[in-house]
This record gives structure tokens, C-alpha cells and sequence, in this order.
């Protein structure tokens, strides 16, 4: 008997040490993005995003900037009024600190921030994000936090992408979060 139960009891060990992957899926009125987070290897914006998605946070929320060949950025909560002037300004009212580790590589998700001149320690908004269309070597360079990566949609990600923009950046449709939950 003692036999049996040693390897069972080994298994449990390890299946509990394995760090568990919450996924998110964004849902907008173009189409559906699924986002693994790395909550391994960045635990407070992990952390923080799956407590703004319970909490209800995005929905509403639009994607706010497009760059093309560059990023989307969205999770502003100033982009759910009728004043696109205010979008990107926004956020729950505290900032992130950083968890520099993994690169920009295409699909990633990271946490937008204010510019070093203002944030030297280069905290991260504690709502807004952007998912990049390609890597960008030059992000890890200039130190943001990546904390998750598109898993499902990216079809749908490129679909924002091709937005036609206006001269700050912000798509003249609008795209919107209209659900966001842990799958």
C-alpha cells in the first residue's frame, strides 16, 4: 500500500508546484482575443489584470491607439466616455512596479507607462496595455513589462490594426471591450 500512495503523494507535489497560466478572453466588437498571462514570471501585473477583469474593469473600455507595424493599446477606463481627447490619460488610480524580464515579441502583451523623464522607475500603468504587431527589440531596450501573450485571435488583433486612424493615433471606429473574462 505504501508503494502505491508514494508516487500519488510525488505527483501531487508536482502538479502543485507547476505555476498556473490564467487565460483572459477579450471580446470586441471585431472579433474575440484570448491572452495567456505569465504569472510566473510577472506576478503583480498578472495579479492585477485578472483582479480589473473580475472586477469588471475593461468592459467598455476600447482600444484606444493604433500604431501601425507597432502596437494597439487599450485598457484606458477615459475611453469609455464620449471625449476621445482624454483617451490614454486614464487608468484605476495606481501604478504597477516593474517586472523587466521577457522580451517584445510579436502578440505579447505588456503594460503601457509613462516616459522615464516623469517615471524612473519605470512603473507601469496599472490598467493599460498594448499588444505588439511585431517585435520590438526596442521596447526591451527602453524597459516595459511584458506580462501575458495572445494565445487565440491574433486574426482579430490585426483586424484593429488595419483601423484607419486619425492624427493622434486613435481608430476612427470604434473598438470596444464589450466583454472580458477568465477562461
Amino acid at each position: 500500500m505504501n508503494k502505491l500512495l508514494l508516487p500519488v503523494f510525488f505527483i501531487s507535489i508536482f502538479l502543485t508546484s507547476c505555476s498556473y497560466n490564467p487565460h483572459v478572453v477579450i471580446v470586441t466588437n471585431l472579433g474575440e482575443i484570448e491572452i495567456e498571462l505569465f504569472s510566473a514570471e510577472t506576478p503583480m501585473h498578472a495579479e492585477n489584470f485578472m483582479k480589473l477583469v473580475n472586477e469588471g474593469f475593461y468592459v467598455g473600455t476600447t482600444f484606444h491607439r493604433i500604431v501601425p507595424r507597432f502596437v494597439i493599446q487599450g485598457g484606458d477606463p477615459k475611453s469609455k466616455d464620449s471625449d476621445p481627447n482624454n483617451d490614454g490619460t486614464g487608468g484605476p488610480g495606481y501604478m504597477v512596479d516593474a517586472e523587466i524580464k521577457l522580451p517584445h515579441k510579436k502578440g505579447n502583451i505588456a503594460a503601457a507607462r509613462l516616459p522615464d523623464k516623469v517615471n524612473p522607475e519605470k512603473r507601469s500603468n496599472g490598467s493599460q496595455f498594448y499588444v505588439c504587431l511585431q517585435d520590438l527589440p526596442q521596447l526591451d531596450r527602453a524597459g516595459y513589462t511584458v506580462f501575458g501573450r495572445v494565445v487565440r485571435g491574433m486574426d482579430t488583433v490585426e483586424k484593429i490594426a488595419k483601423l484607419r486612424t486619425d492624427h493622434r493615433e486613435r481608430p476612427v471606429r470604434r473598438v470596444v471591450m464589450e466583454r472580458v473574462f477568465e477562461n
